[in-house]
């Protein structure tokens, strides 16, 4: 199992990186779309109606690619103290349950935004003209490396590896 890990870790950290840079892209595009539209609104008096939408879709994107990075890196919310104060062997077995909730919530993120993808496609957002459905794919993606991540965070723990984390990584946010 070490070295099934050790051969992926390079791969689920450049997915890692490459997700972190994408979401870094989306604040910056999301920032321009609502630069236009502020613009659009109160210079030129015309503000564009496709991009409220957009921004929102956008946000969407960096919020799920970020999420999943965070679990990734161990840099999400918690409450430790609780944690600290107990010995190493349940230290270990509270990280180990609270990673295995985090892989399950991933997967039932992805497969409950799948069916709500699937339910919506029909319908169309009116000012983008895209499916309906196309609204839940950060969802989706979101989901499946939330799930991803938090496995390789529960495996390395489970097998006593110290950190998941790329450090290129850490370094960069």
């Amino acid at each position: 199992m070490r070295n099934f890990m050790l051969a992926i870790k390079p791969i689920l950290g450049g997915i890692s990186r490459l997700s972190l840079y994408l979401a870094g892209i989306g604040i910056i595009v999301m920032t321009a779309v609502v630069g236009w539209q502020v613009f659009g609104r109160y210079v030129l008096n015309d503000s564009p109606s496709w991009s409220e939408p957009l921004s929102l879709y956008l946000m969407l994107w960096f919020i799920m690619l970020g999420a999943a990075v965070g679990v990734r890196e161990s840099v999400h919310l918690g409450l430790d103290i609780v944690r600290y104060v107990m010995p190493p062997a349940i230290q270990k077995a509270m990280d180990l349950l609270s990673l295995g909730l985090i892989v399950l919530f991933g997967i039932g993120m992805a497969y409950y935004s799948t069916l709500l993808a699937a339910g919506t496609w029909s319908a169309t957002i009116p000012v983008l003209g895209w499916p309906g459905g196309v609204d839940f794919i950060p969802m989706i993606v979101g989901g499946v490396m939330i799930a991803i991540f938090g496995l390789e965070r529960f495996v390395d723990v489970a097998i006593g590896e110290e950190i998941a984390a790329d450090v290129v990584v850490q370094e960069a946010a």
